[in-house]
């Protein structure tokens, strides 16, 4: 009776998927004793552990005396010489595919599996059936079923070929021409660090579809330890996109990232300042920093973001007109109005060069060939020196003022007319693309506070 090692080394590697039975269970790894979805988060004394115990595939098969599945002999084929995790799993992975391709097609480690064995390795197994036909004529009508099947289903066997590599190539390449290059910035850098994750589970020529739902959630649940929830579920929400972006290019069936759970997390937001913090700030700002002050006052009068601000070119500002045009979060170029209280503000640009930057770390005007976060987290850093100074937390920021004068214009609007007319105003103002968009701000930021009531409680 030919043993199990020798019948698992002659599987062929493009053996059918067989069908099901339900006297065996179905073949696991054992890896040391940890799960190896958490690899990257234990210690090196943690791994090296792991790695110093006996690695192997394990099954259980149905006892024909007793009629109760039983655990078999553990199979190691040698993954214990390899030395790294990715080695040993990569090869163990290998050997539970063929012991499941085994088992389905009918080996029983209690009777004699000579036929399976002359089966697999003179190509006579289409199916999980048996021909006695010879091998040529097996071949022929397995082409012939192959191109009488729906496209759709040819289209499904070649993308499974599809390597992990050439998949994550081709979504994020897919990604890069939607999305600009901040948003790209950030979804490379979360994709590239769940590929590095993966790699200690697949090789880069693995099929796309070795990636499982379980690998997904194993990953989310080791980010939301080491950082947040509310982080977790970011990187969760560029998971599916970067899926679906893999679906739509028919490199997998269907997108299971959609059925990964959001969890609750407390959003964080930014304070709006006091009218006494917003005077020492000022008054801090005329003495110690001047250019970082006309940053201020284009996030409070134009009620810019300050990645916007950043942004702004020397073209971008048409005094003579009064107009300034913004390249937006949710638009290629959005123009508004600058108010008098910020033209008295700006100073003469007419030498400058207009395809410089309007602030750079040296002044006014100049190139600064940066990407646009760093240039908001040179501004976010240096406006920590006026928050030390006067003793703010991390609850204010740079985007605390849009939210305090957003406020401000919306309150004075509310006093003269109904709310909706002046939400109707104050969208032309603040650059909202819909009525709920702005009342969901206008919400988060505590922006409509009710009149006294004192007398209802009397």
């Amino acid at each position: 009776m030919p043993s199990i090692s020798v019948l698992l080394s002659t599987v062929n590697e493009n053996a059918n998927v067989f069908r099901m039975k339900l006297n065996y269970s179905e073949p696991k790894i054992y890896t040391g004793g940890v799960d190896v979805n958490r690899w990257s988060s234990l210690t090196k004394k943690e791994q090296q552990q792991a790695l110093d115990k006996d690695w192997f595939v394990y099954f259980s098969f149905r006892d024909p005396k007793t009629g109760r599945l039983k655990k078999r002999p553990q199979i190691k084929g040698g993954a214990n010489r390899l030395k790294t995790k990715k080695e040993r799993l990569t090869f163990l992975k290998i050997i539970q595919r063929n012991l499941l391709i085994l088992l389905e097609a009918g080996f029983n480690p209690y009777k004699d599996n000579s036929d399976l064995e002359e089966d697999f390795l003179n190509g006579r197994l289409l199916n999980g059936k048996r021909s006695t036909s010879n091998t040529k004529t097996v071949e022929k009508a397995h082409l012939i079923t192959e191109k009488s099947k729906a496209p759709k289903e040819k289209e499904s066997v070649q993308n499974n070929m599809v390597s992990i590599k050439e998949a994550f190539g081709i979504a994020l390449e897919t990604k890069k021409q939607v999305l600009n290059q901040n948003s790209f910035s950030k979804y490379r850098s979360r994709i590239n660090a769940f590929k590095k994750a993966m790699s200690e589970l697949y090789s880069e020529n693995d099929s796309i579809t070795s990636i499982t739902k379980k690998d997904v959630i194993g990953y989310l649940n080791e980010t939301l330890t080491r950082t947040s929830a509310r982080n977790r579920n970011n990187v969760r929400t560029d998971l599916s996109s970067f899926f679906q972006a893999l679906e739509d290019n028919e490199l997998i069936e269907n997108n299971f990232i959609k059925k990964i759970n959001i969890l609750k997390a407390v959003p964080k937001r930014n304070k709006s300042y006091t009218p006494q913090i917003q005077k020492d700030i000022t008054d801090y700002l005329e003495k110690n920093d001047t250019l970082l002050l006309l940053f201020v006052q284009f996030v409070c009068y134009n009620l810019l973001r300050p990645i916007e601000v950043c942004r702004l070119k020397i073209g971008d500002l048409d005094l003579n007109d009064r107009k300034i045009y913004v390249k937006a979060k949710n638009s290629p170029v959005k123009i508004k109005i600058i108010p008098e209280i910020m033209l008295a503000q700006i100073p003469d640009l007419t030498k400058k060069n207009k395809e410089h930057y309007l602030f750079t770390p040296y002044g006014l005007g100049g190139e600064w060939k940066v990407a646009d976060n760093d240039k908001r987290n040179y501004f976010t850093k240096r406006f920590k020196k006026v928050k030390d100074h006067l003793g703010l937390g991390i609850d204010y920021g740079l985007y605390s003022f849009r939210h305090t004068f957003i406020s401000k214009l919306y309150r004075e609007f509310v006093k003269a007319t109904t709310p909706f007319d002046a939400k109707t105003k104050l969208m032309l103002i603040t650059g909202h693309t819909s009525m709920d968009a702005l009342d969901k701000y206008l919400r988060n930021i505590d922006a409509a506070l009710p009149e006294d009531y004192s007398n209802l409680l009397k």
